[in-house]
């Protein structure tokens, strides 16, 4: 397997294959009631607690539209740059499964919600723009449970009515770090818009992993299989290299790649089959008698549109113009909307340069290595603000900033505090370094020697000397201004 900047490619016998994908993201809607009744999504809920007579599909019980979730969804097409339809279908796609109390689910198929939009990616080698076939809204189905009872599957229909937004790409992805980028911008563009939390832990962001694969430069696409229900961006990742490793080896050996549903097995790191793919018409799609055509005015759509936020685009390119940031730095700070009003709320009172490599620097690798939100960061904005301040006027160094830094964490006091109760203060006072310096070349006059004969390197050593004295809190600048005074002399 090759890959360079801008392909990802598998080769076998001197062919090259490339590698086409496409992803149907499902996403919770943000809302506190389900699709079509008024039952709680709340997450954590004990089995079956969170179930109407319509979510159970007891006979009689109607749908009822939730007005809010098609707010959220026509809030999301706006967000993805796409044309929202003034009138769409809700529709019975047939099934059956014992997590599918109905034997249908309301769902949209020819006329969705949203139709076609784009999200432009921010790769190494540039930006790509990726399509947007369509979104709709769909509710869920519950969940089976089969590890409680070895004799038995347990069915908790909590989620069953949960409004989900099908969000289908156009197969314009072509590698597993393309998949990966575009996964995260768009949870981040939900995320700014609060149409959903994007939390694949709890199951409210997954999606069904498309895969095919062509020789290089064939027009034909190639056999699609479709992986379902993967629910984080690294099993994304893992299955379509198996996958597409998988079909190149069937086509090596003249075998035919058969149109299929398949399973990820993250134990086993392994795709496997799990039914012949179904296409539109094994489910029997028809309107939902039971709902009405969705009709949406113009009026709707416009006020929707006011209420849209500053999106990460949009973000990146203030950040950039009135910030001076690097477009990488950008991208980092926008990815995530706390990330950006953490940004946002530190450089109110502080150095932005600063600001910016402390909170990509030393605050990411924390958050890391705690695994915390930045919204749960021990570190207040506030605070990192005030220990920026420190460093930018003197009173402590960058290295002494890092110990305050460190304390910081095990403590809530703020950094003033524990630069005064630490004795941290850096020194800063001319005089008292001159002394220091005076005693440091006094005592290593040959090594003042040296470095006057032509040994520039001494250098580091008088300022290392200086600041194991001062016991690091000599102030650099300073320090390495009067030493080449002092050694020029």
């Amino acid at each position: 397997m090759s890959k360079d900047k801008q392909e990802f490619l598998i080769s076998r016998n001197n062919n090259n294959y490339e590698v086409i994908i496409g992803l149907e993201v499902h996403a919770q809607v943000t809302s506190n009631s389900k699709l079509f009744s008024s039952s709680s999504t709340k997450f954590g809920a004990e089995p079956n607690t969170q179930v109407s007579l319509v979510d159970a599909a007891f006979p009689g019980m109607l749908p009822v539209i939730n007005e809010f979730c098609i707010k959220q969804a026509i809030k999301t097409g706006i967000g993805l740059k796409a044309k929202i339809n003034n009138k769409s279908v809700f529709d019975r796609k047939n099934y059956f499964y014992a997590d599918l109390p109905q034997g249908y689910q309301i769902s949209q198929y020819k006329y969705p919600i949203v139709g076609e939009g784009k999200i432009i990616l921010d790769m190494p080698y540039g930006q790509k723009e990726i399509g947007i076939e369509r979104l709709h809204l769909e509710q869920d189905a519950g969940k089976s449970i089969h590890d409680i009872d070895p004799d038995s599957t347990m069915v908790d229909l909590n989620r069953s009515g949960v409004a989900l937004m099908e969000i289908v790409s156009k197969p314009d992805l072509s590698s597993p770090d393309e998949v990966n980028v575009y996964i995260k911008k768009l949870r981040s563009i939900m995320r700014y818009l609060g149409t959903c939390d994007g939390n694949m832990q709890e199951g409210s962001l997954r999606a069904d992993v498309n895969v095919s694969v062509k020789k290089k430069g064939e027009e034909k696409l190639g056999t699609r299989c479709e992986i379902k229900n993967v629910n984080s961006i690294k099993f994304m990742q893992m299955a379509i290299i198996y996958e597409a490793n998988r079909q190149v080896d069937l086509l090596e050996d003249d075998k035919i790649v058969d149109q299929e549903t398949r399973l990820f097995d993250t134990k086993k790191n392994e795709t496997r089959s799990m039914r012949s793919k179904e296409d539109a018409h094994d489910y029997r799609y028809f309107p939902d008698p039971d709902l009405l055509p969705l009709e949406v005015s113009n009026d709707l759509i416009d006020t929707i549109k006011k209420e849209i936020p500053e999106l990460p685009d949009e973000k990146k390119k203030r950040f950039i113009e009135k910030f001076n940031l690097t477009p990488y730095e950008a991208t980092i700070l926008v990815s995530d909307i706390e990330t950006s009003k953490f940004f946002e709320e530190v450089i109110k009172d502080s150095d932005i340069k600063l600001a910016t490599n402390w909170i990509t620097g030393e605050l990411f690798a924390l958050l890391n290595e705690k695994n915390l939100e930045i919204s749960k960061s021990p570190i207040s904005s506030k605070n990192l603000s005030k220990l920026i301040n420190l460093i930018k006027n003197g009173t402590i160094s960058g290295k002494i900033a890092k110990t305050v830094f460190e304390l910081m964490i095990e403590s809530d006091k703020d950094a003033d505090a524990i630069v005064n109760e630490k004795g941290l203060k850096q020194e800063s006072d001319p005089k008292q370094l001159e002394k220091l310096i005076d005693n440091i070349i006094k005592n290593n006059q040959d090594k003042v020697n040296e470095y006057k004969s032509g040994k520039d390197k001494l250098f580091g050593f008088f300022v290392g000397q200086v600041m194991k004295v001062s016991e690091g809190k000599a102030n650099p600048k300073l320090v390495n201004e009067i030493l080449k005074d002092k050694l020029s002399k």
